[in-house]
């Protein structure tokens, strides 16, 4: 048997657009955040969407908003950790950046290749991997951190390029 919740108390001033971008400001003022991120945390906290939408327009043409600089933060930050571009991009989708601001972002980005050589090292030290074993160890690591197979083979040394 499941037990329902009742809905909780209706926020005083859900529907005024001054109190979400009151709350909308308050939050990017700890860290910035992506536009339909934003608008859920809004929405969470009990303004009805109407309220939003108008607190997020006002604060896009103010220039406080902006996803485009979101995703280029976005990348660069987690391209500094060793995350790659793969993982990076699955993470700018799931905050609900357009696809085109999201490859923007990336194109923008580091030079994968050599990211991951860096990572790769990083993790595993300076020579390349002697043996299958190891090379399969590497590249699944490089893997989960969000490298293409092209910039796998480029790390753990398999790419036909580098002759």
């Amino acid at each position: 048997m499941t037990v329902r919740r009742a809905p909780g108390p209706v926020k005083e001033g859900a529907a005024d657009p001054a109190a979400a971008r009151a709350a909308a400001v308050a939050l990017l003022a700890r860290r910035d955040f992506a536009s339909r991120e934003l608008a859920d945390r809004l929405s969470a906290a009990g303004f009805e969407a109407q309220a939003a939408a108008e607190a997020l327009a006002a604060l896009t043409t103010e220039g406080a908003l902006d996803d485009e600089r979101y995703a280029h933060n976005y990348v660069a930050f987690h391209a500094g950790r060793g995350r790659g571009p793969v993982r990076i991009a699955a993470d700018l989708r799931a905050r609900g950046l357009a696809p085109e601001l999201v490859e923007t972002a990336l194109a923008a980005g580091p030079d994968w290749r050599a990211l991951a050589a860096v990572v790769r090292a990083r993790r595993f030290g300076r020579p390349a991997p002697a043996d299958y074993r190891d090379k399969a160890r590497q590249a699944r690591f490089l893997q989960y951190r969000g490298f293409s197979a092209d910039h796998i083979h480029a790390a753990t040394g398999a790419d036909s390029d580098t002759d």
